[in-house]
């Protein structure tokens, strides 16, 4: 299981696990599509590259994730896959998806913003959780 959609009262909060930390960035991010959209409708046509940086593990995941709901966002597309390498405090990687079509990709939430509330990551499990403000 790539993520769980958890209890919160009004955002979208999700817990995301994998084998290495740079998995559960990826299964993050892929939550993030999920809940916008049915993520597994997504054909892979199309790809982002990703390069952002942060002080911490928390400000590299909501850089990485602001970057891919950014891509979104601005060229109105849909995502599916993701890949990830951590380079000292630099994030890589790279999105997959095709052009955006509401009809093929089924709308779901509308995720306005990646919050730092509540965000936990453990690298040692390794698992994070994030709260997508919807």
């Amino acid at each position: 299981m790539r993520y769980e959609r958890l209890d919160h009262t009004a955002d979208v909060m999700v817990r995301c696990t994998g084998r290495t930390l740079e998995e559960c960035f990826e299964n993050a991010a892929y939550a993030l599509s999920d809940q916008m959209l049915d993520a597994t409708t997504v054909e892979e046509k199309v790809s982002f590259d990703i390069d952002v940086s942060g002080d911490d593990l928390e400000d590299r995941l909501f850089a990485y994730l602001s970057e891919i709901l950014f891509i979104m966002d601005a060229e109105s597309v849909a995502l599916c896959r993701f890949t990830v390498s951590f380079d000292g405090d630099r994030v890589y990687g790279k999105a997959y998806g095709e052009p955006l079509d509401l009809k093929k990709h089924r709308p779901k939430t509308e995720i306005k913003a990646i919050t730092y509330h509540m965000m936990h990551i453990d690298p040692d499990v390794p698992e994070l959780t994030v709260v997508f403000d919807a």
